[in-house]
């Protein structure tokens, strides 16, 4: 496909994009229930009065009664439009609105955007000014330079909320941390390099600021624009803002000042940096050439005469994609969580460390599933992090929250940062919440987790997240070569043999004792000594099996390949008792509205009434493991025995049989799935049944309905699973599905991580 070709394939996938289904990317949702008049009365009048009195006794109340809180308006005059220039205040909305929804997104903050048109820089900051009872912020947009320093000047002057020009300081605070990152990498210092910038507008002039306040010293720093080197006594094209950087000197071409340069810092236009200018740099200079859509220089012809450059632009088809979206959500989520009257230098400088600290750590695996194919290894190729990584959130906010409480301008400050680092997970991590006393209950014990298929590059995230944030010990099996390699290629810094055990089936001195040790168990089931040494150096869900049951692990996690049963029946052979068998399989469902549970999903195809019985006991059990009060919906196409035959039958059994045991949580059945949802429905068909509110785990008398309607809350409901959890084998076995993700494996680890006698 030709460029142009491609260049209007994308036009028209935008355009599409924005067009439908329904116009723009924002609308406004209701937080409350609106469905009664008990409802209106609470929302709007007489209720609201209430509110409104509390907010009028203290004004701090606003955050507690409205959404002000967490409500940021993004503000334009559409003067400065990305490169589009001064398109005008209406063409720049389809901007704001994505702007808005970033926000959304990374951060959970609600926004409105609103494009004023209005070119006076008075005028303007008189407008933003009246909306401060609206806003707990301003994040001003796209106003050109110099206008954009009086605006922002006039506004956190006059305004009690955080005022913040994303355009000036979240580029700042991003190319911040990306020169601190490589700066380590060149081996050099702030206070030693030279800096040559070209542009003086608003970026330039804040990423410059920025970068005297990282340790830069002024005499160091060569600013140039569209009519040359900034230097004293000139009058041409000037600002106070560039004066601050005038040099006393007779260069008057950035060809003249770029020699022995250690930083390049361009914010202007393409082309600017010729490839002759960038070969007069110092060894391994750090170019940044952030103009969009072209930059200062290509990547590939700043290599060809720099083979050493460490290189950032702002496109995303090159490594460090110098990108606001590392900063704003983020500094504007820690501001507001502690009712922030600005944001200030320290916070600013705050969040630069978050992010060039984070960066520096291993890659979650949540962004390298989202940048596949990508290296993201710290190096001169990856110096700040991607913005799909989920720790984002709990790293830069509360930095930036403990930064404000720390210089006194926090009004609502925070008395318990790590719980509040837990919330913030919580938001980006779906599990966070339900699986905390999980892992508390894990934390107890040192357990040892053996891992069938040790390989695969989910397992190897899944154990480098295990040794840093449990106290469980991975096994892996599988071949050391291999994995040392794939940690390596996957920037991970845990190796077999030092941060964690493996089994190599190919060549291990317990080779002999583990076939031995499974020919005991299935020698009178068919398997030969042959058949037994065969199986135990191919098939690493026995192996893992077979440690078990010798005592060398204490919980096997096998089914990132392979099918479910074919697992379940090696587990079964080898771990498989009187005491432990397996009881059925039960996923959490993670929702917008809390956790469901369901079951059997993969064990019994038709389960009989004693195994749904079982079930409903297991399921139970687990449930309150997480912190949920069961309430059990056993569901069928039946409805409160309106069909004689059918799994409706099976499942009156089973609750006949629960009836008979000294039970302590409450059941219902057989229903409808919409009858075990909606309580008042419910109350319809059945007045006076023994369920109290929606069921909260749901069982069915085929797997098929409970693995379908699991797949279809996965994919169209956007459910997050945890599981499939295997009950009845006392959590020496589980046996995941390979759909499965890197976190959904440390969930299953902490899950095979509690003691038995917890788990119990």
């Amino acid at each position: 496909m030709t460029d142009s070709k491609a260049q209007e394939t994308l036009r028209e996938a935008a355009l599409f994009y924005h067009e439908y289904p329904k116009p723009g990317k924002l609308e406004v949702r209701a937080t409350k229930p609106l469905a009664n008049g008990r409802d209106l009365a609470r929302a709007y009048s007489p209720g609201v009065a209430e509110a409104c009195v509390e907010i009028a006794k203290e004004a701090t109340n606003a955050a507690r009664y409205t959404a002000r809180g967490n409500l940021v308006a993004v503000v334009s005059n559409g003067s400065a439009v990305l490169g589009l220039g001064n398109i005008g205040a209406l063409a720049s909305k389809p901007v704001m609105e994505g702007k808005a929804v970033l926000f959304k997104k990374f951060a959970g903050i609600d926004c409105f955007d609103i494009e004023v048109n209005e070119t006076d820089p008075e005028k303007l900051a008189d407008i933003v000014c009246a909306l401060e009872p609206t806003f707990g912020a301003i994040n001003l947009e796209d106003i050109k330079a110099p206008e954009c320093f009086i605006v922002e000047k006039l506004c956190r002057e006059r305004m009690n909320i955080p005022v913040f020009h994303d355009d000036q300081h979240g580029t700042a605070i991003v190319v911040g941390a990306a020169a601190t990152n490589a700066l380590r990498v060149a081996g050099k210092k702030f206070e030693d390099i030279k800096i040559v910038s070209t542009g003086g507008g608003a970026a330039g002039i804040a990423c410059l600021n920025m970068l005297l306040k990282l340790g830069v010293k002024r005499e160091n720093v060569w600013l140039c624009d569209i009519k040359g080197v900034v230097y004293e006594g000139r009058t041409e094209e000037m600002t106070d803002q560039k004066a601050e950087y005038a040099q006393k000197t007779e260069a008057r071409t950035l060809d003249e000042v770029i020699e022995g340069a250690d930083l390049f810092l361009g914010l202007s236009g393409p082309g600017v940096l010729k490839p002759e200018m960038a070969a007069k740099m110092a060894a391994r200079p750090i170019i940044f050439a952030l103009a969009n859509p072209t930059p200062e220089i290509m990547p590939d012809l700043a290599r060809e005469v720099q083979p050493e450059a460490i290189i950032a632009t702002g496109r995303s088809d090159f490594p460090n994609q110098v990108n606001n979206v590392l900063c704003f959500p983020f500094i504007f989520r820690g501001a507001l969580d502690v009712g922030a009257t600005e944001i200030n230098d320290e916070m600013k400088i705050a969040c630069i460390e978050g992010i060039a600290a984070l960066a520096r750590e291993t890659t979650s695996a949540e962004a390298a599933a989202a940048y596949q194919g990508e290296d993201l290894t710290f190096g001169a190729d990856y110096l700040i992090p991607k913005p799909f990584d989920p720790r984002l959130s709990a790293v830069v906010s509360s930095a930036v929250a403990k930064a404000a409480m720390e210089t006194g301008v926090a009004t609502r400050p925070i008395e318990d940062m790590e719980a509040y680092r837990h919330k913030l997970n919580a938001s980006v991590f779906k599990s966070a919440l339900l699986m905390r006393p999980i892992f508390h209950a894990a934390s107890t014990a040192s357990r040892r987790i053996v891992f069938a298929e040790g390989e695969d590059e989910r397992v190897l995230r899944a154990a480098q997240a295990i040794l840093e944030e449990t106290t469980e010990k991975p096994i892996l099996i599988g071949r050391p070569e291999v994995i040392d390699q794939r940690c390596e290629r996957h920037g991970l810094n845990i190796r077999p043999g030092r941060e964690f055990d493996i089994v190599n089936p190919e060549n291990d001195p317990r080779y002999r004792d583990y076939w031995g040790t499974y020919h005991q168990i299935m020698a009178r089931r068919g398997v030969t000594p042959d058949v037994a040494r065969a199986v135990m150096r191919t098939n690493s869900t026995v192996i893992g099996a077979v440690m078990v049951h010798r005592g060398e692990a204490d919980s096997l996690i096998c089914g990132t390949i392979g099918e479910f049963r074919w697992h379940l029946n090696y587990v079964t052979q080898v771990l498989g008792s009187p005491a432990y068998r397996p009881h059925g399989a039960l996923s959490m469902m993670i929702l917008e509205d809390g956790p469901l549970f369901l079951a059997d999903t993969h064990v019994w195809s038709l389960p009989s009434p004693a195994e749904l019985a079982e079930v409903a006991v297991g399921a139970a059990r687990h449930a309150r493991r997480f912190g949920v009060e069961p309430r059990i919906a056993f569901c069928s196409q039946s409805q409160f025995g309106n069909q004689a035959e059918g799994s409706g039958k099976r499942l009156r059994e089973a609750i006949a049989l629960l009836d008979a045991m000294d039970t302590d949580f409450q059941y219902e059945g057989e229903m409808n799935v919409d009858a075990a949802l909606d309580p008042e429905l419910r109350e319809r068909l059945l007045p006076g049944g023994r369920l109290d509110g929606a069921a909260n785990v749901l069982i069915f008398g085929h797997a098929d309905a409970a693995s379908g309607v699991r797949n279809i809350l996965k994919m169209k409901a956007g459910g997050l699973e945890v599981g499939p959890i295997l009950m009845g084998m006392g959590n020496r076995a589980h046996v995941v599905t390979p759909g499965i993700t890197a976190r959904g494996l440390l969930n299953m680890a902490a899950i095979a991580g509690t003691p038995v006698a917890q788990y119990g």
